[in-house]
């Protein structure tokens, strides 16, 4: 159960464009989002700083959703990982590279570029933050400094989500959680807090 109850879209028409781009990407708007909309300056402040961080056009699409979800289960939320899931497999990624995303290291489906970046990914997402100075060295083999900012404004933005989701029990939306139960719980994964009541 939510700590924090969702408004519906009805009760904030003033935010129906940003929840429209929501559904276009999506195909839902997201309880997260919902929640935020008790303070619409908030919500509309962060579509505008995940719309600017995913809009940067340094690192495919792809590769920043599959930050978003390392970073996500490196912090344990399940919430953000069932979406960044849903959202790699929307976006068309082979499904066995997302059954070996925690192969990253040693599986051929991934670039040395997407592993250094799924490295800092997955060590940023940890509480205490665990990169190293060789995880950057790692890094900036494959991406420029541009390109490092955008990997991390990905990495931060899902740190907000996460600690956002967890800390109000935010529940899953029904793709998602489908998705989780179906592809994730294999390796680990439960709704837990997140499953509707």
């Amino acid at each position: 159960m939510p700590r924090v109850n969702p408004l519906t879209k009805d009760d904030v028409p003033e935010l129906s464009e940003g929840f429209a781009n929501m559904e276009k990407i999506l195909g839902f708007v997201p309880n997260s989002n919902l929640i935020m909309a008790r303070r619409p300056e908030i919500l509309k402040s962060f579509q505008a700083l995940a719309t600017s961080i995913f809009a940067a056009p340094g690192i495919p699409p792809d590769l920043k959703v599959m930050i978003g979800h390392v970073a996500s289960r490196a912090a344990g939320c399940s919430y953000c990982m069932a979406h960044t899931g849903h959202m790699v497999e929307a976006r068309g990624v082979a499904p066995e590279k997302l059954d070996a995303i925690w192969d990253y290291e040693r599986s051929d489906l991934f670039t040395p570029g997407e592993r250094a970046a799924l490295m800092v990914a997955q060590s940023a997402g940890m509480v205490p933050n665990a990169v190293t100075d060789a995880d950057f060295d790692e890094l900036k083999k494959h991406w420029d400094e541009d390109q490092v900012v955008e990997i991390v404004s990905v990495i931060a933005l899902y740190g907000f989500l996460n600690r956002w989701n967890d800390t109000l029990a935010t529940e899953l939306e029904s793709p998602p959680l489908s998705f989780g139960q179906e592809r994730l719980s294999d390796a680990g994964w439960d709704a837990g807090k997140h499953a509707a009541e």
